[in-house]
């Protein structure tokens, strides 16, 4: 039929109809002998050998167009298609109702090749926000304060994203090279970044194992490893399992930013994160799934959900406003007062009954206990310090540096 469904002429229809092909047609049938006959017969494949014949009865339908389509017309094929067999061995399948539409392959593929090279731009980001953070975490003390499940849980779902955009590769053989780009964007940041923060993290949170023989530490290693990939594993099968609720496993997998809160509240850490890795890696963990499920023209076709991207859009900018608030108003900030645990005061008064000069072995320099008491820090081994020196000291090692007695958080 024509644009407005009036029926076309036999030349015009074939002129205007993009499926040339669309006919009633069979296929060409060799005459086989009787004896090549009975051995496909007895085959195990002899269903998917036989000769058929195809028959079409359908009609095409021009359907409006949106300007991402460009010029490009797009027409719906629907009828019926049955498949009457040449032989008497009765239908090659049943009759199979069409509706479908057609798809325009170079936009898809455009499409597909700007979705990988925003993915790869997306890594690349990752790849300076990661070096950003641990240069402000270099130290033991800095490295100790980060969450090691955050880390795992970011670096897992980057190995999920390395595994999907290299099996879409796989099966498109035409878009090989744009979605194996991705995938070792996302492999490299990983593998390589984020293993190696892991590691530094689990070696700063275990300070006295880490000058222990070797075969204790390869144990250790391997250890934190399969469980690693277990958890990998694990979640492949489950949401192989679950892939009727994947929105809300995706909705939980984006919940990275809780361990580290909950962290920071449990220690009382200073400034674990960089401000810009918190903002950096919010926007770009959250760029994906916006697309995927927010773009009306994504190039998977999958139908928007505006609910669902405003939740996690909004889950993920409240767990970074939590984290910048802990970052300049304190860890504890928006815990009451009443159920926080008792906090041990660096800034308490001391006696000077000797009256002979104190020096901070830090700056070796006299310290001047006349002063406030915002001026120097006391700590539990009574060990007297400049406050300004004993923070950068804490900043590098929660030990004393008199007696090498742990200090609990400032």
């Amino acid at each position: 039929s024509g644009a407005d469904g009036e029926p076309l002429q036999e030349e015009d229809y074939f002129l205007s109809n993009p499926y040339h092909l669309l006919r009633i047609f069979s296929s060409q049938v060799f005459q086989d002998s009787s004896e090549e006959k009975n051995r496909r017969k007895n085959s195990l494949t002899h269903d998917m050998e036989k000769h058929c014949n195809i028959e079409i009865a359908a009609k095409v339908v021009r359907v409006s167009t949106n300007q991402n389509e460009g010029e490009h017309e797009k027409y719906r094929l629907e009828g019926l298609m049955e498949s009457p067999s040449v032989d008497d061995d009765g239908e090659c399948f049943s009759s199979i109702l069409l509706n479908s539409t057609s798809l325009n392959v170079e936009a898809y593929y455009n499409k597909a090749v700007n979705y990988t090279l925003m993915v790869t731009f997306i890594s690349f980001l990752q790849v300076l926000l990661l070096i950003r953070q641990m240069e402000h975490s270099n130290t033991q003390s800095g490295a100790a304060k980060v969450s090691i499940i955050m880390i795992g849980q970011q670096a897992i779902m980057d190995a999920y994203l390395c595994l999907l955009h290299l099996t879409a590769g796989i099966l498109v053989e035409s878009l090989f090279n744009a979605f194996a780009t991705a995938a070792f964007f996302k492999f490299v940041v990983f593998s390589i970044f984020e293993m190696r923060y892991l590691l530094a993290i689990w070696k700063a949170s275990r300070p006295l194992n880490s000058g222990e023989g070797w075969e204790i530490m390869r144990r250790e290693l391997s250890v934190l490893y399969s469980r690693f990939y277990g958890i990998l594993l694990g979640g492949i099968l489950l949401m192989y399992e679950l892939h009727n609720f994947l929105r809300p496993l995706l909705f939980l997998m984006y919940s990275f930013w809780i361990p580290q809160i909950v962290t920071n509240v449990i220690r009382d850490t200073r400034k674990p994160l960089h401000p810009q890795y918190i903002l950096g890696m919010t926007a770009t963990r959250v760029a994906i799934p916006l697309y995927i499920f927010g773009c009306p023209s994504n190039f998977m076709r999958i139908e928007p959900d505006k609910k669902w991207c405003i939740a996690v859009t909004a889950f993920m900018g409240i767990q970074a406003a939590v984290l910048l608030l802990q970052h300049y108003l304190g860890s504890r900030c928006f815990i009451p007062r009443q159920i926080l645990p008792e906090k041990y005061c660096y800034h308490r008064k001391v006696e000077d009954s000797t009256n002979q000069p104190i020096d901070c072995v830090i700056c070796m320099t006299t310290i001047d206990l006349s002063q406030r008491t915002s001026e120097y820090m006391v700590a539990p081994c009574e060990h007297i310090f400049h406050s300004g020196c004993l923070q950068r000291w804490m900043d590098i090692k929660m030990e004393c540096p008199t007696c090498r007695r742990s200090l609990p958080p400032a």
